[in-house]
C-alpha cells in the first residue's frame, strides 16, 4: 500500500494525541474577532498584547455561520510543534531549510480525480455564489478591513508561462467574488509577475490556496536572495518532506492549483486597477500585523476577482492565523534564518554556528546570531556577520551577537550576556539612515525628522555580546559535574 502524501490532514493525524499540541472544540464559535480573541489566550503568542502564551494549535468545529465547515488556528504557533510536525530538532530548523533549498525536489502535476482539493466545485458565475458565505474566513479584531484569508498561498505564473512561484499576502473579503490583496512592493515574486501583466493590460491568473502541509506554507516565506525570481518555493516543501508537491490544474484558470489543499480559490488579478482595503467598514485599519500593531488599511489594494472555488468534500478546514502570533515567527523567522546562515557560511564559514529570528522581532525585525571565535584573529568577524545579515535583508533591524556557550533559544541567557559580557560605551553599533519594514510605527519622519525623511527608514542596532577573544578566560561559566542519567530521580 503507497503511503499518502502529505497533506494537512496527514500532519493532524500525527499530533492530535498530544493535549500539548493539539485541541479541538464542537463549542459554536464565531470567526468574527471572537475566534481569535479565544485563540489569543489559548496559544497566540508572539507579538501579540499580554495575556498571551504559547500553547497547542486549535480546531474550531462548529463555526456559526458555517456549517459543515471547520477552522484551525496556530498550527505553526510554536516553534517546537513546527520541529515535531517537520520531524527535526527545533533548535536547527533554520539549518534543515538552507539544506532543503538547496536540494529542491520539483512539484509533480496530477489530474483531477487524484487532487482532494477539487472534489468539490462552486462556480463564481452561478447566481448564488457569494465566498463570504462559503468560506468561513475570520476577523483579528472588530476593526478589521473584513474578514481576512491569512493563511493563504497565492500560485501564479509570468506572462511567458516559463516561471511560477508562491507567495502570502494578506487579502480581505471585499464582495461576493472579490478579494482585495496587499502585494507588498517589491519583495515578492508574484508581484513582479504581475507587472509585466499589466504592462499587457492583461488579468493574471492565480490560485490561493488554504488547508496546507506547514513544510509549505513555511516554504513559501524564502526571498530574495535566497530564493531568486522563478525559484517556486514548492520545491522547498519536497525536500523538507522528500516527496514532491502535487498540483492540478484549475477549473475556471490557467493557473495550478496544489492538489491536496482543504480549498483552492481560483481567481485573477485584474491589471491596473485598485481599491480601497477597508472600503466596507472605513475603521482605517486592516487586521493586526507582525510588530503588534493594528495595519494601515492600504487605500490602493490589487483587486482580486473570484472565478472558482473548489474544495474537500468532507468537513474542509480553513486554516488561519493571528497576524502578530508566533505562527507568523515560525513562517516568516525560520526560513529568514536559514537565508543568513547561508549568507554568511559563504562569507565567512564556521564563525556563525546557529541564528534565531525571535519572537520579539515577530520573525522578521530581531536575530541572534551564536558566534564561534578560533583565535585572536577572528576578533571582529562577529561584527561581520552583522553586517552581512543587515545587506541582505532590509528589514532585520536588530542584531544580538552571543558566544557558542549561550543558548539562543533562552531570552533569559540572552539577556545575562547582555548584562555580563557587553558595555554599552563600546559594544553597540549603531547604523543610521537604513531601509527597514514599512510596519514598524517607529519609523515614520514624524517620529526622528532629522533621520527618517521617509516612512520605513530605520536606524540598526547592534548589540555585540561575545567576549574578547584574549580574555575568555574571565568569562568560564561555573562548571557543574555532568550527571548522565539525571532523569532517573524524576521517576
Amino acid at each position: 500500500m503507497t503511503e499518502q502524501p502529505y497533506d494537512l490532514r496527514k500532519v493532524l493525524a500525527e499530533i492530535k494525541d498530544d493535549p500539548t499540541q493539539y485541541h479541538e472544540t464542537n463549542q459554536e464559535i464565531d470567526p468574527n474577532a471572537d475566534l481569535a480573541g479565544v485563540y489569543r489566550y489559548i496559544g497566540a503568542g508572539g507579538t501579540v498584547k499580554r495575556p498571551t502564551t504559547e500553547g497547542p494549535t486549535m480546531m474550531f468545529n462548529n463555526v456559526k455561520g458555517f456549517p459543515g465547515s471547520r477552522v484551525l488556528i496556530g498550527l505553526q504557533a510554536s516553534r517546537k510543534r513546527v520541529g515535531k510536525i517537520l520531524h527535526h530538532d527545533y533548535q536547527t530548523l533554520g539549518q534543515m531549510l538552507n539544506e532543503a533549498v538547496s536540494n529542491p525536489v520539483k512539484p509533480v502535476e496530477v489530474k483531477k480525480e487524484d487532487a482532494p482539493a477539487q472534489e468539490v466545485v462552486h462556480l463564481a458565475s452561478d447566481s448564488d455564489f457569494d465566498i463570504r458565505k462559503l468560506l468561513a474566513a475570520p476577523t483579528n479584531t472588530p476593526d478589521d478591513a473584513g474578514p481576512y484569508i491569512t493563511m493563504g498561498v497565492v500560485y501564479g505564473h509570468s506572462i511567458d508561462g516559463e516561471q511560477s512561484d508562491v507567495t502570502i499576502h494578506r487579502m480581505v473579503l471585499e464582495d461576493k467574488d472579490t478579494i482585495g490583496m496587499y502585494i507588498m512592493p517589491g519583495g515578492r515574486h508574484i508581484g513582479a509577475f504581475l507587472k509585466d501583466y499589466e504592462e499587457q493590460n492583461k488579468p493574471m491568473p492565480i490560485t490561493i490556496n488554504i488547508g496546507l502541509d506547514p513544510a509549505i506554507t513555511i516554504g513559501a516565506t524564502f526571498e530574495p536572495p535566497t530564493t531568486p525570481l522563478g525559484y517556486n518555493e514548492l520545491q522547498v516543501a519536497g525536500a523538507l518532506r522528500n516527496e514532491p508537491v502535487q498540483v492540478v490544474p484549475g477549473v475556471a484558470v490557467d493557473a495550478l492549483g496544489i492538489a491536496r489543499s482543504e480549498w483552492i480559490i481560483e481567481a485573477e488579478i485584474l491589471p491596473n486597477k485598485k481599491m480601497q482595503e477597508d472600503i466596507n467598514t472605513n475603521t482605517g485599519y486592516a487586521m493586526p500585523e507582525f510588530p503588534g500593531y493594528n495595519g494601515t488599511a492600504n487605500p490602493a489594494v490589487n483587486v482580486v476577482k473570484i472565478k472558482a472555488v473548489t474544495h474537500r468534500k468532507d468537513n474542509p478546514i480553513v486554516q488561519t492565523t493571528i497576524g502578530p502570533s508566533e505562527e507568523h515567527v515560525s513562517m516568516a523567522g525560520i526560513p529568514t534564518e536559514a537565508s543568513i546562515l547561508s549568507l554568511v557560511d559563504r562569507a565567512i564559514p564556521g564563525k556563525v554556528l546557529n541564528v534565531y529570528n525571535a519572537p520579539a522581532g515577530g520573525g522578521k525585525l530581531m536575530t541572534i546570531m551564536q558566534i564561534h571565535k578560533d583565535n585572536e584573529a577572528d576578533e571582529g568577524i562577529q561584527r561581520q556577520a552583522a553586517l552581512l545579515a543587515f545587506s541582505a535583508f532590509k528589514e532585520l533591524k536588530t542584531v544580538i551577537l552571543v558566544d557558542e556557550d549561550v543558548d539562543i533559544f533562552d531570552w533569559n541567557d540572552v539577556m545575562w550576556t547582555i548584562n555580563t559580557r557587553f558595555q554599552a560605551d563600546r559594544d553597540i553599533m549603531v547604523l543610521e539612515g537604513m531601509r527597514n519594514h514599512p510596519l514598524d510605527p517607529s519609523e515614520l519622519p514624524e517620529y526622528d525628522p532629522a533621520r527618517i525623511r521617509v516612512r520605513g527608514m530605520s536606524s540598526k542596532l547592534v548589540l555585540d555580546g561575545t567576549v574578547p577573544y584574549d580574555m575568555r578566560d574571565k568569562f568560564k561559566r561555573a562548571a557543574f559535574k555532568e550527571i548522565p542519567d539525571w532523569k532517573k530521580y524524576l521517576d
